[in-house]
């Protein structure tokens, strides 16, 4: 199986191509062979890192045998690539979230459909196993009925790009809910009825969010409270954090899906770390994704669930704005 991945932008992309090459070293019937980058120089050093061939233009890359491919442009620009890659007929991983707003994420679901390739939408969350025994634990009744939720992603400002609405298409909310919001959806198989957020800027000069705090209420009557930020230091010892407490009528648990670590004092560095030891969920996601397209079969994770947990957070910015409870169906 061929695989490419159009644009670097985000770095993401760097984690898929490494899972990529792990994939092949492990057997696995696949490679990567090309890169697409409008950003010459970007591009062509990600191309030589990874040993592929290069091209600035994708609609170059999507003329070649590539089965499938992995998209990490600025989400602004999902929509068009995504599009485009669905009508030369390869599969699809998009990078989270799927879009910038609804019509967008409609329209790739649907034009993936149309040409009858696969869209992924990459939450690797998923994949983590204590997030996994959690789901299993729900679904098993363990908890017995569950009647809230708490969820958190607190992460470091990644600066560039996600810092300008034009092409992030958001902030903070944006970027560290739809995680989340999947994680909910999954465990309680149910959807978000009403949203009611705050949404600020607190932590950083910038011209979009930097945090928020929702309460989401599910259709099936759990209530959810959710606290995304980029509000970790540079000094942090890790990127930010994921975490979920579901409280049911027989117990309450908590989960963090970076417990897994060890605690690194580098006199090299000067600094305290996290070096993870645990799952790779980057690994799983893709491939999960290579199953799918070599299998025929429908994604783990699909264009809907990115469009489900895109229409939670466009309506906690809605409900940041009007200071209104925001109702999603």
């Amino acid at each position: 199986m061929k695989i490419g991945i159009i644009s670097f932008a985000h770095m993401h992309a760097y984690s898929y191509a490494e899972q990529l090459q792990r994939l092949a070293a492990s057997g696995e019937d696949v490679l990567l062979t090309a890169v697409a980058d409008e950003d010459a120089v970007r591009g062509e050093k990600a191309a030589q890192q990874f040993g592929t061939a290069y091209y600035q233009d994708y609609e170059r890359l999507l003329a070649t045998d590539v089965d499938a491919v992995i998209v990490c442009t600025e989400n602004a620009k999902h929509h068009d690539v995504v599009l485009a890659a669905a009508r030369a007929g390869k599969h699809v991983l998009c990078e989270k979230p799927i879009a910038t707003n609804t019509e967008d994420a409609k329209q790739m679901i649907e034009e993936c459909k149309r040409n009858g390739v696969i869209l992924q939408i990459a939450f690797p969350v998923r994949f983590n196993t204590p997030i996994r025994r959690l789901k299993q634990m729900c679904d098993n009744g363990e908890l017995g009925r569950i009647v809230a939720m708490r969820g958190t992603n607190r992460g470091q400002n990644p600066g560039g790009w996600f810092v300008d609405n034009t092409l992030a298409g958001g902030g903070a909310v944006l970027d560290h809910t739809v995680h989340v919001v999947d994680i909910m959806r999954w465990l309680l198989g149910s959807e978000v009825r009403e949203v009611f957020a705050e949404v600020d800027t607190h932590y950083s000069d910038i011209p979009t969010d930097d945090s928020g705090l929702l309460m989401l209420e599910f259709e099936n009557g759990v209530f959810a409270s959710h606290d995304p930020s980029w509000s970790r230091p540079k000094t942090n010892p890790t990127w930010g954090d994921v975490t979920i407490e579901v409280i049911g009528t027989a117990g309450t648990i908590r989960v963090d899906a970076y417990a897994q670590h060890l605690n690194l004092y580098s006199d090299v560095d000067g600094r305290y770390s996290h070096q993870l030891w645990g799952d790779d969920m980057d690994f799983e996601l893709v491939a999960d994704f290579v199953a799918s397209v070599r299998e025929g079969r429908v994604p783990s994770i699909t264009g809907e669930d990115g469009l489900r947990a895109l229409e939670v957070a466009l309506a906690a910015y809605e409900s940041g704005r009007t200071h209104q409870p925001v109702v999603l169906r």
